[in-house]
């Protein structure tokens, strides 16, 4: 039974962490990452390593995808505006 949690978990994750590399706009992309990250912290909690599960929670699926999100507004040049 836990062998089968286990490998749903990583199934979860090769799928989440596939479709975080296929996104191209970069917006959908910090979305898709703060899920891998939310992803990685339930196989942790499976693995039974909590620490590691809610140190991911709060860099991998919060702060790293709204430092992205910030960044790609910072970039984000209005349309009409040449430099």
């Amino acid at each position: 039974m836990a062998d089968a949690v286990i490998v749903i978990a990583l199934l979860l994750v090769a799928a989440t962490a596939t479709i975080a590399v296929a996104v191209r706009d970069p917006v959908r992309q910090a979305l898709v990452l703060a899920v891998l990250g939310v992803v990685l912290a339930v196989l942790f909690t499976v693995l039974q390593a909590p620490d590691v599960a809610l140190s991911q929670l709060a860099v991998g699926s919060a702060l790293t995808p709204l430092l992205l999100l910030l960044t790609v507004r910072k970039v984000k040049r209005p349309k009409g505006r040449d430099r």
